[in-house]
């Protein structure tokens, strides 16, 4: 109803922040409505966290219009690892899975590529996925795509931060829901994650230009964080 009505009054650019734009079906439908709209990375009170720390800085230093130079949501603790992009798509090409913690933790409710746990999309690895990550069947995963060939798979509204849902035009049922839609990840040529390196030697290597991205975690506990959350990951998947 708000979204209309700030239609109504000549509205053409939309920001949507709250509990309600973790709601990826509803802004779905909102988004066509506006040239333009932005929903943070952390919408929910994490996000209110974040706005809380923005404004102490801000007082502390006096600049007053409270702004840091936050270029991108890997904001956690840093995993100082020497990972070669090359060797992980050709581990992906024979394994199918790999899990990866590198950088700064992404921070938000979704895996950016700093945690992730990749998978092969050409093959239906779901169950496997699940039972590594101890979660119900049913539930769905995303695709990470590089962002020029998103056009060529998706049809819809798509974003770098997974917050809206395209419509599939192709046949890879690991990140595809029941309804054909997928919550789609633009990882764009200025993705500072080693997401992006990873996707295009993997386009380089198969011709697919997308992986299976799901979080570096086991249902009911937070993402892989530091090296003793990695280990106990490690020990608990094995």
């Amino acid at each position: 109803d708000l979204a209309l009505k700030c239609k109504k009054y000549g509205a053409k650019k939309l920001i949507v922040t709250g509990g309600c734009a973790q709601n990826i079906v509803a802004m779905s439908k909102i988004r066509p409505m506006f040239e333009d709209m932005h929903i943070p990375v952390a919408p929910t009170d994490a996000g209110s966290a974040l706005g809380a720390a923005a404004h102490s800085w801000a007082r502390e230093t006096g600049n007053e219009t409270g702004r840091l130079n936050w270029k991108s949501p890997y904001l956690g603790h840093d995993l100082s690892v020497d990972l070669n992009p090359k060797q992980i798509a050709k581990y992906l090409d024979k394994n199918k899975i790999c899990g990866v913690a590198n950088g700064r933790a992404e921070w938000g409710p979704r895996a950016l590529g700093n945690r992730s746990l990749l998978g092969d999309p050409r093959y239906d690895i779901k169950d496997t996925v699940n039972t590594i990550k101890r979660r119900q069947k049913f539930r769905p995963f995303a695709p990470a795509i590089l962002e020029e060939h998103a056009d060529e798979y998706f049809r819809g509204p798509m974003n770098r931060y997974m917050q809206f849902v395209a419509r599939a035009k192709h046949d890879y049922k690991s990140v595809t829901h029941v309804d054909g839609t997928a919550r789609v990840q633009l990882v764009e040529k200025t993705n500072t994650s080693i997401l992006r390196n990873i996707l295009e030697e993997w386009y380089d290597k198969t011709g697919v230009p997308m992986l299976l991205n799901t979080s570096l975690n086991i249902k009911g506990q937070p993402m892989v964080d530091n090296w003793e959350d990695a280990k106990e990951f490690m020990e608990k998947t094995l």
